[in-house]
């Protein structure tokens, strides 16, 4: 007997935005950080370069806000965005055309304080 799943309505949560150089992956998580939903632009039919574009980033943000409204009825947001890719402005543009209000927007990419150490010094 197959367990079944539980869906549970959540009004508040976390978009967070993965934006690298090869693919965008949107999480959406309850106000604690449990995930509810992940899309990527591979789960959508995107493969090799077309997954980096911000097109891919726009329609898989698009899709899985809907399926998070429609499956958790989502409504309040707070967005996390993560990484330096092509899709990241898009994927945020897609958040703001739909109907989830958005309570603020934080820039959580990891920047160096010193980055690590130099190679040694070449001698010929």
């Amino acid at each position: 007997m197959a367990k079944q799943k539980i869906r549970r309505m959540v009004e508040n949560g976390r978009i967070y935005i993965t934006s690298t150089f090869n693919n965008t992956i949107i999480t959406i998580t309850d106000e604690k950080g449990n995930p509810l939903i992940v899309g990527s632009c591979g789960m959508y039919g995107f493969t090799g370069t077309r997954k980096p574009t911000p097109y891919a980033a726009t329609i898989t943000t698009s899709t899985t806000l809907k399926k998070a409204v429609v499956d958790h009825g989502f409504r309040f947001a707070d967005i996390f965005v993560k990484g330096i890719g092509p899709g990241r402005e898009a994927a945020l543009r897609a958040v703001k055309e739909s109907n989830i209000e958005v309570n603020r927007i934080i820039d959580i990419t990891p920047i160096p304080h010193n980055g690590v150490r130099p190679p040694k010094v070449r001698r010929v």
